[in-house]
């Protein structure tokens, strides 16, 4: 028999209680075909679970008196997990892209790092633009700056500005959100 750890907590159920984990006194029922058998005993509602060979399952565990329901539990959980891992692939998870520069960056460098920005931001994800100083640089932030209020100036539209740029060590960050 595996021992849990000493100071690991107790494991916690999860999910829905059944057969005997049910505590109510009283139980409304629900038959394998949908029909609604009233109000019981949770003793009569597992005989009658057993006969039909399936599980008294408590699907709403808060109404008064709670609601129960004769099920095959093992198929449940199986439709359960499809249902959740269906919804994880459909949502859409937000990445965040980086575009680096220096202040010397040149204009065409410059162009197709905007465009990748552009691209990214089409796509739906958010760009931080990060622009790097070194040595003497330091010297002219200002230019910096200049080369990111430009970058903010060719995103209009497409994206919209979630932090102006800021200093951050040795380099100046700025945030851009997609508009869509």
């Amino acid at each position: 028999m595996a021992r849990r750890p000493h100071n690991a907590p107790p494991q916690r159920e999860t999910g829905p209680r059944v057969n005997d984990r049910i505590r109510a006194h009283e139980i409304r029922l629900i038959g394998a075909e949908g029909e609604n058998l009233g109000v019981v005993t949770p003793e009569r509602a597992m005989d009658l679970a057993a006969d039909v060979e399936l599980d008294l399952v408590e699907i709403s565990p808060n109404a008064d008196p709670p609601v129960c329901k004769i099920m095959d539990f093992g198929k449940f959980k199986y439709e359960q997990q499809k249902r959740e891992s269906e919804a994880r692939k459909k949502q859409k998870t937000i990445d965040i892209k980086e575009v680096k520069m220096r202040p010397g960056t040149d204009d065409h460098d410059f162009d197709r790092k905007v465009n990748d920005a552009l691209r990214f931001l089409e796509k739906g994800d958010k760009v931080k633009v990060t622009l790097r100083f070194r040595g003497r640089e330091m010297a002219h932030q200002n230019l910096g700056r200049e080369l990111l209020e430009k970058v903010a100036d060719r995103i209009e539209g497409i994206g919209k500005i979630e932090s102006m740029p800021k200093m951050e060590g040795r380099q100046m960050v700025m945030m851009i959100n997609p508009t869509k």
